[in-house]
């Protein structure tokens, strides 16, 4: 594990966006091609911005995503599908692009076209619960299966209505479609880019606790090759020294 400390979100999203620049044209250098899963939400905003600005040869790259709403439509404000195409997809000449469409018939089909190939690099969120993707505390940590249908707790609710895409927390749909934990820590490196003063015990909470899925971003700690950005304010509650306690693995904790 690789903990950096940015100054602010922009700087965090230009610092994230060079690593995971060189993680995809190795990929492509090495095999053809590269297999990337994004994520989404508020914290994901500079990070996309600034990678889509890297000299990346889009052709070459397969994108999938971490997660949909249950049956909600793509022109809806808040579906993921829409963000992606609007903040990414629309910019970039992919190879190709797998989304999440919240329905239990494209699980399948997903599935199979997630696994024809490892996943390079997967940019995996972590929420103000310290979910993973939809993984909401207790997090599954046992399933093979690549989505599952999950239900959202309250406080994953919450975030939703304070980022502003619903207006109350009864207009947030139930379920969603999520990648999951197991085949989250199936990608051969995973960034978390999180960023903001909300984020700041849900850092602290995956930093200092041992593993335990009531804390799902702790098995992110397992990975062998996982960074984690934040800025000044998600790491306020955080030093070295709590970090290096929190994970004996730790490789190095930067501040920029």
């Amino acid at each position: 594990m690789k903990i950096t400390v940015c100054k602010d979100p922009v700087h965090l999203g230009q610092t994230a966006a060079q690593l995971v620049a060189q993680v995809i044209k190795k990929a492509i250098d090495e095999k053809g091609e590269a297999r990337i899963v994004l994520s989404t939400g508020a914290s994901q905003f500079d990070t996309i911005k600034a990678l889509i600005q890297t000299d990346i040869d889009w052709s070459k790259v397969v994108m999938f995503h971490l997660d949909e709403y249950v049956d909600l439509p793509m022109t809806h404000p808040a579906s993921f599908r829409k963000y992606l195409q609007e903040r990414f997809v629309d910019h970039v000449s992919l190879k190709e692009v797998h989304f999440v469409e919240g329905t239990k018939e494209n699980i399948a089909q997903l599935t199979k076209q997630l696994r024809k190939a490892p996943i390079d690099i997967g940019l995996i969120g972590i929420g103000e619960n310290a979910h993973i993707a939809f993984n909401d505390p207790p997090a599954d940590f046992e399933t093979d299966e690549a989505y599952i249908i999950v239900n959202l707790n309250d406080t994953c609710k919450k975030q939703q209505v304070g980022e502003g895409w619903f207006a109350t927390v009864d207009d947030v749909p139930k379920q969603a479609v999520s990648m999951s934990c197991r085949q989250i820590m199936a990608c051969r490196c995973i960034v978390s880019c999180v960023p903001y003063p909300v984020k700041a015990n849900a850092v602290r909470l995956t930093v200092e606790n041992s593993l335990t899925n009531q804390v799902p971003a702790t098995l992110l700690k397992q990975h062998p090759d996982f960074h984690l950005y934040v800025d000044r304010d998600s790491a306020a509650q955080i030093t070295p020294e709590s970090a290096r306690k929190g994970c004996p693995t730790l490789e190095s904790y930067t501040e920029l």
